[in-house]
């Protein structure tokens, strides 16, 4: 039997393609795997930014994983947006009852204009119900102060602030270093089982064409973990994959605010497991 490699995103839908599942859907195929969703919020927005978002009630975004799980049994999960304590739980059933290999939370918490998105239950019921069961989670820096309840300002203060957010359960913190001033930018890999961090260096692609950018990461982590790559390499080959994409869209107009990554500049031919020999 043959079976292509399988990656679940739970997360919100974004009508106008560029982040959300429709950014995961488009990552996890240029990939060259088969992507499967769960849509937990359905929202209005575009590329100049969001205007509404209209959750999916719990038990229908239970129901959606529920039918992927029993039915196509992904190699890893991806986990955006969610706007609720309530859908936090029946993620976390999900999870409990069906063990996938791995699971990457992007903890969509703050707005580019730095409105948080989450009430208080849901904050909790994300970090204390959802995040020990993480393999990966991935703070951008404005998620990781609102976590830690304190500022980071420097690439030192990040990999202390990693090494604090692991206290939450997950296995491993990637904390991301874009809003971080200057034209390198660093983000911070640290493993639980690891002292030191993994330190992951470039320079600032000059494009404004960004919209997306951490879905894209988060479900490009998820489908190397799942086409075999150890985590230290899934990030870096992830990073590689972000830095291509918006490399290739920088000088695009798509919409008339930040417009989103050429997701497809170099699509990879599905790839095929032969369980038998799994």
């Amino acid at each position: 039997m043959k079976q292509y490699p399988c990656i679940l995103s739970i997360a919100g839908s974004d009508c106008s393609g560029g982040a959300g599942i429709q950014a995961d859907l488009k990552t996890i195929s240029a990939l060259g795997a088969y992507a499967a969703t769960a849509i937990t919020a359905v929202t209005v927005q575009n590329t100049c930014g969001v205007t509404n978002v209209h959750p999916i009630p719990p038990m229908v975004v239970e129901g959606q994983i529920e039918a992927v799980m029993t039915d196509l049994s992904p190699h890893a999960v991806k986990i955006g947006m969610v706007t609720d304590s309530q859908t936090v739980r029946a993620i976390v059933r999900c999870l409990l009852r069906h063990q996938p290999p791995f699971v990457i939370f992007d903890p969509v918490m703050v707005s580019t204009s730095g409105r948080q998105l989450m009430d208080t239950e849901a904050l909790e019921a994300v970090t204390n119900e959802l995040m020990p069961h993480c393999t990966l989670i991935t703070p951008n820096l404005p998620e990781a102060e609102l976590l830690l309840e304190q500022p980071i300002a420097t690439t030192e203060e990040m990999c202390g602030a990693a090494r604090k957010l692991l206290r939450y359960g997950c296995q491993a913190v990637l904390l991301k270093g874009g809003h971080l001033e200057g034209t390198l930018m660093t983000d911070v890999l640290q493993l639980a089982q690891e002292p030191e961090p993994y330190l992951f260096t470039a320079s600032r692609v000059n494009s404004s064409n960004t919209h997306g950018t951490g879905c894209t990461l988060s479900s490009a982590i998820a489908t190397f973990l799942a086409l075999g790559s150890p985590l230290s390499r899934a990030v870096e080959q992830a990073k590689d994959y972000v830095r291509q994409a918006l490399v290739s869209g920088k000088d695009v107009q798509t919409g008339k605010g930040n417009g989103p990554l050429n997701h497809l500049f170099s699509p990879c031919p599905m790839h095929i497991f032969n369980q038998d020999a799994q």
